[in-house]
């Protein structure tokens, strides 16, 4: 929370601040009383702060003590907690964590200030997690007046989904009900996060097969601000514990691919899309590219391995496309009509290149 970086400083180092009862609207601890979850009653309120959803009550409150966002004083502090830590690091963006727990109109007041201190536009998303929800996305989207992107937890579900459901997954379907869809400009696309790995509360993880497809969807594509998660670049290795509280190991290998797949949109994913989604499970898109940059071709498959006719303009004609992911030794020949056959390795993705 936003709060929890500035307490845990020494007293009055970096503010005269006094945080007291009326800061707080609920605790989960109260001297010689039994375990609850207590509202603290004050000027500022006596009961949780409206939220946009009534999911578990209300859920403004998350654990332990809860920030009272009605409180003015509260607010003044940790607008000045920004302002100061902007000083001290002259970050370029935040990332908002639990916004289900969190006052919106504290969220809106916060990153306009942040911004106009600053002198800088600010970026923000937000981690509004709701899987196949869309219209609660939607929702704080428009209560926080566009202030802030989210993460879109759908499309994370459904990459889910697709990598266990295998070749019966309708591909053609992979971004239904998502935000990347319905409001491209507020979501930041994702494949895998810290709450969404084995073992954690929000556990949704893709299976490593499925990966390399579903970081070419958010990579090499126009819609949406795609996030890399750390381990998926660099792998991971760790023993948690399960529900029963007993040891497990957890392996989760670099995706295949990944560094390329990110070089591509660097130097390729530019320019018009143009979509073949007509085959449940074989999907192709072409990047026409700019005047700085040529374009690519990407196909993928999550069933056999297929060829996918698809136009890249007689500007290429004659010319031949290369796979920067190594899946194929053959290059693809365009014709004189612009057009190529682009093959796609079964269970997975190649991205083409001219040459």
């Amino acid at each position: 929370m936003l709060h929890e970086i500035y307490l845990s400083g020494k007293r009055k180092k970096y503010s005269d601040f006094e945080w007291n009862f009326t800061c707080f609207s609920g605790v989960d601890y109260a001297e010689g009383m039994d375990s609850h979850i207590f509202k603290i009653q004050s000027e500022y309120g006596n009961d949780w702060e409206e939220m946009i959803d009534d999911e578990k009550g209300n859920y403004d409150y998350l654990m332990y003590n809860d920030i009272e966002h009605r409180n003015p004083f509260v607010r003044e502090e940790l607008n000045t907690w920004a302002k100061w830590y902007f000083d001290q690091t002259d970050f370029d963006g935040v990332r908002l964590d639990a916004l289900k727990h969190i006052s919106f109109d504290f969220y809106k007041e916060w990153l306009t200030l942040l911004r106009s201190n600053s002198g800088k536009d600010i970026f923000a998303v937000g981690e509004y997690w709701a899987p196949g929800y869309l219209h609660l996305l939607q929702k704080y989207i428009e209560v926080t007046e566009g202030c802030m992107s989210l993460f879109d937890s759908s499309l994370q579900n459904n990459f889910h989904t697709a990598s266990r459901e295998g070749d019966s997954y309708d591909l053609r379907r992979i971004f239904d009900e998502t935000l990347t869809q319905a409001d491209p400009m507020h979501s930041v696309s994702l494949v895998a996060n810290h709450d969404t790995q084995p073992l954690q509360d929000l556990e949704a993880p893709v299976e490593p097969w499925f990966k390399p497809i579903a970081y070419a969807l958010i990579l090499l594509r126009k819609d949406g601000y795609p996030c890399v998660f750390y381990p998926d670049l660099y792998g991971a290795h760790y023993v948690d514990k399960d529900r029963e509280g007993n040891d497990q190991e957890i392996f989760m290998p670099k995706v295949d691919g990944i560094e390329e797949l990110l070089k591509a949109r660097k130097d390729h994913a530019y320019g018009e899309q143009h979509d073949y989604f007509e085959d449940a499970n074989c999907l192709g898109w072409v990047r026409t590219g700019d005047d700085e940059h040529t374009g690519c071709v990407v196909v993928l498959s999550n069933k056999d391995a297929y060829n996918k006719p698809m136009e890249v303009g007689t500007l290429y004609a004659g010319k031949k496309f290369k796979d920067i992911l190594k899946r194929f030794k053959e290059k693809v020949m365009i014709d004189e009509n612009g057009w190529g056959d682009f093959p796609a390795p079964a269970g997975n993705v190649s991205v083409w290149i001219p040459e």
